[in-house]
């Protein structure tokens, strides 16, 4: 059966204004080289991904006429406009470390250019929606499971639970946006094969350049351990391989995975009440 958005959910963008520390601690997560620096390295990506990704939706705004998907509209472009920002102050701290962060954007800048210079615009959005379908599943895991984010510094833990949080309010607003425009699924599984190989590609690239800075990319235990803590039979990524694959089925929707319960608990966090259960 397709699914499809909760019936007046509001997409409220939240005014965040982190005090990173500085410097940054190297291994913020639990003292973990290989945890730190996974995020670090998906971090990286974010600042120049979400304006492609805000691009995309902005190319079919005018196309569209239903008021609610408008108003998400406008709370993703605003969600994603802060997080770039956050995320941006975040690349500084990591390449005041000294870490080559320049290089790590240049690549995702340039894939960028070049999918917006070769391919049309509802291309642009199969890959936008594809791509918050996996940022949409690492949001949920995140938040459910307070292990993923067990002994990180409080202030990186509570920046990521808020981004989470964020990624599950608007996970189906490119989806939306792609289906009123007449996206076809051939098309948007297409974007998704090809997503998912270059964001594990530069998430990889950059783990690995971050880790050969600490002198820990050859450290067979780094390697060991994370690979565990990702993929071994409580790791973090395992629950998401059943999610990730549903996007595959024909009549898939994002809220499918209905997860307001969770989206709403978490809001507490965040906010200063909780909007009506029927928001």
């Amino acid at each position: 059966m397709v699914s499809t958005t909760p019936a007046g959910l509001k997409i409220q963008p939240r005014h965040m204004d982190f005090d990173f520390p500085n410097p940054l601690p190297r291994h913020w997560h639990s003292g973990d080289a290989f945890k730190s620096h996974l995020f670090d390295a998906m971090s990286v990506l974010f600042p120049d991904g979400e304006r492609f990704f805000i691009d995309s939706v902005r190319n079919f705004r005018e196309q569209i006429t239903d008021p609610e998907l408008l108003a998400q509209i406008r709370g993703f472009i605003g969600q994603e406009g802060h997080h770039s920002r956050e995320h941006l102050v975040y690349s500084d701290r990591l390449r005041d470390l000294g870490y080559d962060v320049t290089r790590m954007e240049n690549r995702a800048k340039k894939r960028i250019h070049y999918t917006q210079k070769k391919f049309s615009a509802k291309r642009q959005l199969a890959a936008t929606a594809a791509m918050e379908h996996i940022t949409a599943i690492m949001a949920d895991e995140l938040l459910r499971n307070d292990k993923q984010m067990k002994g990180a510094h409080p202030m990186m833990r509570q920046l990521w639970r808020w981004h989470a949080l964020e990624e599950t309010e608007h996970k189906a607003v490119a989806f939306d946006v792609y289906n009123q425009v007449g996206g076809n699924r051939k098309i948007l599984h297409r974007a998704m094969r090809i997503g998912t190989f270059f964001f594990i590609k530069d998430t990889f690239l950059g783990l690995a350049h971050m880790l050969k800075e600490d002198g820990l990319l050859w450290n067979w235990r780094v390697w060991r351990d994370g690979l565990r803590w990702m993929w071994g039979k409580e790791g973090a990524f395992r629950p998401m391989i059943k999610t990730y694959k549903d996007f595959f089925k024909e009549d898939f929707h994002p809220w499918q995975h209905n997860n307001i319960e969770l989206l709403y608990a978490t809001r507490l966090e965040f906010d200063k009440a909780q909007e009506p259960a029927a928001a």
